[in-house]
């Protein structure tokens, strides 16, 4: 009986490993944000109702630096 289930758990996972290989292929690359992009980016506070505000300006007033993440879903 342990033959078998790992017989089994062999061929499933050659069947997944195959599958998320192939894919791989189907999927898109991401493009990279341009600065133009990224100033017109709206800002959202986490905290407060005050309105969003443009990144440009805060990289105009401080000189902040900005790193932008955009995970889908």
């Amino acid at each position: 009986m342990d033959v078998v289930v790992q017989s089994l758990g062999a061929v499933v996972t050659l069947i997944a490993t195959g599958l998320r290989s192939f894919s791989d292929l189907f999927l898109t690359q991401p493009s990279r944000a341009t600065l133009k992009h990224l100033e017109e980016t709206d800002l959202k506070p986490l905290t407060g109702a005050r309105k969003p505000l443009k990144a440009k300006c805060l990289w105009e007033k401080s000189g902040a630096v900005i790193m932008a993440v955009r995970r889908p879903g």
